[in-house]
């Protein structure tokens, strides 16, 4: 049941989701172009792990900055402000584990099949509310 859906210029792929893991946690690769960042937000009903397949990301929690490379990663806590980059000259790519399971729902309601087609904003903010994220800025902002 791998399905792929690009959200805001990165492509997530659905490994495992609710039907497949007893809602206990969404599997999901991503894939970040260079410059690529999230805008700063927060999941206040799951939480998130980041762990590095290849390339690096960028990670602000709250304040605190860290750069992950290939092997690593890091645990976003429920609640926690944060930002998400590839800001090398290369692109990144991740595995991303959230728990209990939600964001796979949010990529598969929000995300599109082209590349270049943007999200239908008032559906994005519906189901980002639905499933407790907050956007709390614009990409290129930190938390």
């Amino acid at each position: 049941m791998t399905q792929s859906f690009w959200l805001r210029g990165s492509r997530l792929t659905i490994l495992a989701d609710r039907t497949t893991t007893d809602g206990k946690y969404d599997l999901i690769e991503g894939y970040f172009s260079p410059g690529k960042q999230t805008p700063p937000h927060r999941h206040t009903r799951y939480s998130e792990q980041l762990y590095v397949l290849e390339g690096e990301f960028t990670v602000w929690i709250g304040k605190n900055k860290v750069v992950l490379k290939t092997g690593e990663s890091a645990l976003i806590p429920m609640g926690a402000p944060h930002v998400v980059a590839a800001l090398s000259d290369q692109p990144a790519r991740g595995l991303v584990v959230t728990s209990p399971s939600a964001f796979a729902h949010f990529v598969e309601a929000t995300g599109t099949l082209n590349e270049n087609e943007a999200p239908d904003m008032a559906l994005f903010n519906r189901i980002s509310s639905e499933i407790g994220d907050e956007i709390l800025g614009a990409p290129g902002d930190l938390p």
